[in-house]
């Protein structure tokens, strides 16, 4: 792993706060959600503020074997989370373990509500639970993800990929939901360097001083020289070149797409150039504890990675772990932007990048990795 952080610079000037929602009111979201705030530990780490009618709570708390949630109207703080009633359920006619338009239309109701604190600065993260891509669908989203979704409702035009993770390795992707016939046109020097200085920043919030990043080819065997494809030679390399020598991130690469997850342990990060490329590798890597993040956002968004599983929902079988490692990366994160929004030149003015590329430079990892291509 690289580095953590010194923490002996000041901590962070306030608690971070942390909207939750319950995901798809059909699935397993509230359940999960009812578990994360009986934990006491979760409200020590940070103010939470949970978007979600009584009712619908009440009803989580049973499906979590009911579980002593720590929750109510006061103010959010170290011993409960505060709850954010605003008597809407009534407006959606949901159905356990069924796909509709109003389960999805709700769940995009408290995202609103959720980016509405964030537009007015009241909120540092947000972690939702799992939602269902053909119920949000129906209820009108047009956009090819929720990441699309998000940064549309922020009106943000950033660099944004979806991040996997799972244990200490996370992934992002130049491409994402795409298809594979369009994926080559989009790999270029410039989308693999913001692909690249991507993780690397959202690795640095996450606690590491100075990622270790691979970087995939696109072609098999890593492009065999121009055999198989140039987009080695023309787009990845060069901007692994940039990333390092100008940006002063610790990336190498490219490497073949199918050994690289072998030489996982020397990274701290993977660009992957299309989605099933890194996705395949991480589910088989640790499926029960991943993670999603919405990349790039103005604030860290973040849900577990599995899906709304109707076949368990109202049962208490589903696993706490994926969405207890969504908070607390989320929370990771906010606290690491608050300090560094704190530090910025010491009066919280100035450059809020993480590093600047002399400083970065020193950090530059002094072992060449060798992942071989394979048949």
């Amino acid at each position: 792993m690289g580095s953590v952080i010194d923490l002996d610079s000041p901590l962070p000037t306030r608690r971070p706060r942390i909207a939750v929602t319950l995901g798809d009111p059909s699935g397993v979201g509230p359940e999960l959600i009812a578990k994360l705030l009986s934990n006491p530990e979760n409200p020590k780490r940070a103010d939470i503020f949970l978007l979600a009618d009584q009712c619908e709570l009440e009803s989580a708390v049973q499906d979590a074997g009911n579980v002593k949630v720590l929750v109510s109207t006061a103010p959010a703080g170290p011993n409960a989370a505060q709850l954010l009633d605003d008597n809407s359920s009534g407006d959606y006619k949901t159905e356990r373990a069924k796909e509709s338009r109003d389960s999805g239309a709700r769940c995009m109701h408290q995202l609103r509500r959720a980016l509405k604190l964030v537009e007015q600065g009241k909120i540092d993260a947000i972690v939702f639970g799992p939602l269902n891509k053909s119920s949000l669908k129906m209820a009108g989203m047009k956009e090819e993800d929720e990441l699309r979704w998000f940064a549309k409702q922020l009106n943000y035009a950033g660099t944004t990929s979806e991040i996997n993770i799972a244990g200490p390795l996370w992934t992002g992707r130049v491409t994402s939901h795409i298809g594979i016939e369009d994926v080559a046109a989009r790999i270029t020097t410039e989308s693999t360097v913001e692909a690249i200085q991507l993780l690397n920043r959202l690795r640095w919030e996450s606690g590491l001083a100075a990622p270790r990043l691979g970087v995939c080819a696109l072609n098999p065997h890593n492009g065999e020289n121009g055999a198989f494809g140039r987009q080695e030679i023309e787009a990845i390399r060069p901007a692994v070149k940039i990333a390092r020598e100008e940006l002063g991130i610790d990336a190498q690469g490219p490497f073949p797409c199918d050994t690289i997850f072998l030489k996982r342990e020397h990274f701290d990060g993977i660009v992957t150039m299309y989605h099933d490329q890194g996705q395949i590798a991480m589910k088989l890597l640790g499926f029960d504890g991943g993670v999603t993040i919405q990349g790039g956002l103005p604030i860290p968004v973040a849900t577990p990675a599995h899906g709304t599983a109707f076949d368990i929902a109202g049962k208490n079988l589903a696993a706490i772990t994926s969405t207890q490692n969504a908070f607390s990366i989320a929370t990771t994160m906010a606290e690491r932007i608050i300090l560094r929004d704190s530090l910025k030149d010491g009066t919280g003015a100035g450059e809020a990048a993480p590093f600047s590329p002399v400083k970065a430079k020193s950090l530059l990892t002094s072992t060449v990795v060798d992942i071989p291509s394979c048949c």
